[in-house]
């Protein structure tokens, strides 16, 4: 049995954190992508995920073609083979950080469901509430407004002639 492809792996992730079928996911991901963005950007990259693993198959295909057992490559088919070897490695590169960027959007769906309910949900709003405020200097009081900073004097211009 062939090992498993990154697009497989992604859809398991996906299903297991959804709980339902990668069909029926990305009918709810186009029709409602308001009610959950993450399941819209889980989705997203899994479509670009499909179009890198195609790329990854074709690359594949095309330098096994070229690197076929008993045949003798001619001296033009050195760069395609070359060409054709650069081009799967970053395809299985692009592929890679499709994967890894699913699983931090699944990653952010469980802890988001985790802070949801709890101490949890308390910090994030909290943290949310104090990034909203205007920074100000330290040891000032919160109606006094931050002094101007200090323009630093200009250099005297000497003439080296």
């Amino acid at each position: 049995m062939p090992d498993p492809t990154a697009l497989e792996h992604a859809d398991a992730m996906i299903e297991k954190a959804w709980g339902r079928p990668i069909a029926e996911l990305e009918k709810a991901a186009i029709r409602r992508p308001v009610e959950d963005p993450l399941l819209r950007a889980a989705m997203h990259t899994r479509s670009y995920l499909t179009v890198v693993s195609n790329s990854v198959a074709v690359h594949r295909e095309r330098l096994h073609a070229l690197t076929r057992p008993g045949h003798v490559p001619a001296f033009y088919d050195l760069d395609r083979i070359t060409e054709s070897a650069s081009a799967l490695r970053t395809a299985h590169g692009e592929s890679n950080t499709a994967l890894q960027a699913i699983r931090h959007v699944v990653d952010a769906r469980e802890l988001s469901l985790h802070t949801q309910d709890g101490l949890g949900a308390e910090r994030v709003r909290a943290a949310t509430a104090r990034t909203a405020q205007s920074p100000r200097p330290l040891g000032l009081p919160t109606g006094q407004a931050a002094p101007p900073a200090a323009a630093a004097p200009g250099l005297p211009v000497v003439n080296r002639r």
